[in-house]
């Protein structure tokens, strides 16, 4: 499970929409959304394509990615 209000936040930070995510992640706009809140779950593939697409860190990967 993504920890949905840090990766929002630092996607507000850095201007990028849902539209960019589902570009980055090769789905629909709709699927993204989903995604990005934890409807339909994300890959490990996926959160590190978004963690590039963020920058996020490495070290930051587990607190945007593994949230319990």
């Amino acid at each position: 499970m993504i920890n949905s209000a840090k990766v929002k936040g630092r996607m507000r930070e850095l201007g990028i929409v849902q539209a960019d995510v589902a570009k980055a992640l090769s789905v629909a706009t709709p699927t993204a959304n989903q995604k990005l809140n934890n409807i339909r779950p994300m890959s490990l593939l996926e959160a590190e394509k978004l963690a590039r697409l963020l920058k996020i860190s490495d070290r930051e990967f587990g607190v945007y990615f593994f949230m319990q």
